[in-house]
């Protein structure tokens, strides 16, 4: 894996560093994390690794394709490592819980619209909302509770 990592570096024109190896491992095993909980990760991994290095090396993976960013309404951005495809995500409106869904209809992007405004649509970005099975199960008030950050 770790060579492939940094074949994945290379044919991007990245410098292979430890920062950007430890960020890519860390949205392997975390995926959908924000840049903070990534930072935890990846201090983890390799020790000592600023805020700023960790949003930075996230950016660069970004810009070059390797990562993707997800900012879903009231939450903060999110990265993953599952890119190339157009797949889309289903969030949990009570615990936050973010999991991928497939191309659900037709060939990418996904959807057709009625006018596409002279628009080349070659993608689209789709989040759906709902609850997880855990939160469905819990009492309303519990989840009430958790909503409010307070679970």
């Amino acid at each position: 894996m770790h060579e492939d990592t940094e074949r994945l570096l290379r044919q991007r024109g990245l410098q292979v560093t430890a920062q950007r190896l430890a960020v890519l491992q860390a949205m392997a095993t975390h995926p959908h994390a924000a840049a903070d909980e990534l930072a935890d990760v990846v201090r983890e991994s390799i020790g000592s690794i600023s805020r700023q290095a960790v949003y930075d090396a996230l950016a660069t993976l970004v810009e070059s394709g390797l990562a993707r960013r997800i900012q879903p309404a009231g939450s903060p951005a999110r990265y993953e490592d599952r890119v190339g495809d157009n797949h889309h995500h289903l969030v949990c409106r009570t615990c936050g819980v973010m999991v991928d869904i497939d191309c659900t209809v037709g060939e990418a992007p996904c959807l057709t619209t009625e006018d596409d405004h002279g628009f080349e649509i070659n993608e689209a970005e789709v989040i759906y909302w709902g609850y997880c099975p855990g939160c469905r199960k819990r009492p309303a008030d519990m989840n009430a509770t958790v909503k409010n950050g307070e679970g």
